[in-house]
């Protein structure tokens, strides 16, 4: 009997302990799950360099009918005006500067550290009053980064307020349109935030962040940061195509070196510059020893920056049909012109130099669609040059 209860007390202790590591496997799991790829060192200098945003806006795209969508915005109404040719020029430069101003990317900065700032102690002042004071600078025109606002304790001690505090004081006196003086549920909801990632609302749930937060707060690192996350699981990259968040997703992707599905997807839609480009950008930002600068010359060198592109779709629209040449209308049909296949070459040859390197991740998937463009793009050289040979039209 002795022997008997002992091999029962050594089985209860053997569940007592697979029950505790189990827990602590769940645990550690949940941890993991929750857990966000975080900027280790400030990349603000990085993100901010001219080189960089050439990148990132190149990579970003400049899609008019993106941009200048129907939004579900209080007045979505329309302007119907009389023109000359020549203010129609100048409308669609404009129209180019604004899409440039709507695609302004949130900066990438590094986390500001709440620290005390004591300005003075006055021991004379301890329980003057039961409550502290706040004293704001409300001189009009100043950016909420500069205006002053310090706080008396009931102790005497007179500081700088802290980050929350100023936060909370210029949006009392300066309120911003969309900001909440509270957390929103969107984000103080886990289950309600998970519902918006599912349901691939990337940009409201950035666009909604953007207003409530500063980019250096933590919540607002963290919360971009599960956003991106989630679209990398998703692989619903063209969502954020064309809007001023997808320079910082493309950005977050590089930092961390998974680029790997967002280069996949450049590939299979056709965006071979723009996959040199975001291959470029990780060489940059981890100083690999590859010489990208004479690639991406070339590139430039044989296709137009963005905004030229779009303003040239835009004039291409007040050209008569009578007015355009075969060359035009078989560059229209077949969707590239020779500039392009030339640039492909290019872009391809980086692109395969990037996959049989130590940095690629998931080989065997670019490869494929690698191999599978080069099909795609031969056939289109095929019968671009036969209707080329058909029609008459030398070769340029």
């Amino acid at each position: 009997m002795s022997l008997l209860r002992h091999i029962r007390k050594l089985n209860a202790l053997q569940r007592l302990q697979l029950g505790v590591e189990q827990q602590r496997r769940q645990l550690s799991d949940t941890a993991l799950k929750n857990s966000t790829l975080q900027y280790e060192k400030d990349p603000q200098p990085l993100f901010t360099d001219a080189e960089t945003q050439r990148l990132l806006q190149s990579m970003t795209q400049l899609q008019l009918d993106k941009v200048f969508r129907k939004r579900t915005v209080a007045d979505n109404s329309t302007e119907t005006k009389f023109m000359t040719t020549a203010q129609l020029e100048r409308e669609f430069d404009h129209t180019i500067e604004k899409a440039k101003k709507l695609l302004q990317m949130p900066p990438v900065v590094q986390v500001k550290q709440d620290t005390e700032r004591i300005i003075s102690k006055d021991p004379a002042l301890k329980d003057f009053a039961t409550t502290k004071y706040v004293f704001t600078d409300i001189t009009f025109g100043l950016q909420h980064s500069q205006r002053k606002v310090v706080v008396r304790d009931v102790d005497g001690t007179l500081a700088y307020a802290s980050l929350d505090i100023t936060k909370r004081m210029n949006q009392l006196y300066f309120p911003l349109d969309g900001r909440k003086s509270y957390t929103p549920r969107m984000f103080s909801d886990e289950q309600l935030f998970q519902r918006c990632l599912d349901d691939n609302k990337y940009e409201f749930v950035l666009d909604r962040l953007t207003v409530q937060y500063e980019p250096y707060e933590s919540e607002f690192h963290n919360i971009s940061a599960k956003v991106f996350e989630h679209l990398n699981e998703t692989k619903q990259f063209d969502l954020l195509r064309s809007t001023r968040h997808f320079g910082p997703m493309a950005f977050f992707y590089a930092w961390h070196r998974c680029i790997d599905d967002l280069l996949y997807d450049m590939i299979r839609r056709d965006y071979l510059s723009n996959a040199v480009e975001l291959i470029a950008l990780s060489y940059k930002l981890h100083k690999v020893p590859v010489d990208y600068k004479q690639t991406l010359n070339e590139l430039n060198a044989l296709q137009p920056a963005p905004d030229q592109k779009a303003l040239a779709e835009l004039r291409s629209y007040l050209r008569k049909p009578n007015e355009k040449g075969i060359q035009d209308e078989i560059q229209t049909a077949i969707g590239k012109s020779e500039q392009d296949f030339a640039a492909d070459e290019i872009s391809l040859k980086f692109i395969e130099q990037y996959i049989g390197s130590e940095h690629a991740l998931k080989k065997v998937q670019l490869e494929l669609a690698v191999q599978t463009l080069k099909e795609l793009n031969l056939e289109k050289l095929q019968l671009y040059q036969g209707l080329k040979k058909a029609h008459g039209v030398q070769a340029s």
